[in-house]
């Protein structure tokens, strides 16, 4: 099982998550991604976004699959709780599921406007787990 966590970073909000394999920190990533937004608790898994990127590294993949995210929510005014996210060479398959935002439950407190290069990484940690993680602007 995975996990994720925010962290501070000036007027923006990093985040973070962590699996078993890159894949699965990706996911935790876009979960921490929407905890800034609203609990990812209230989000219902009703609709379904398939998302694809490229990119020549980890990182670049990172930025590129929460950069997708963000766009979607934006265009689609959609809130995502669920990933599936499978990893090949430089290209991420994914499947995002969630809702349309609803202001009087989700309550969102911010608008998330991109991911960023600060502080993006993506590493295996000591303890043998994969660490995905950047600064969001807000």
């Amino acid at each position: 099982m995975g996990e994720w966590q925010h962290f501070a970073h000036g007027a923006d909000i990093g985040v973070r998550g962590w699996g078993a394999t890159p894949a699965g920190a990706f996911e935790q990533a876009a979960r921490a991604m929407t905890a800034v937004v609203t609990d990812p608790a209230a989000v219902r898994p009703e609709r379904s976004v398939a998302i694809e990127c490229r990119a020549p590294d980890a990182e670049l993949l990172l930025y590129e699959w929460l950069n997708a995210l963000i766009f979607h929510m934006a265009t689609q005014r959609m809130l995502f709780a669920e990933f599936a996210v499978s990893i090949t060479g430089g290209e991420l398959h994914a499947e995002a599921r969630g809702e349309p935002v609803d202001v009087a439950r989700h309550a969102p407190a911010v608008e998330v406007k991109g991911a960023t290069f600060t502080e993006l990484a993506v590493r295996q940690e000591a303890d043998g787990r994969w660490c995905a993680q950047c600064v969001i602007d807000v």
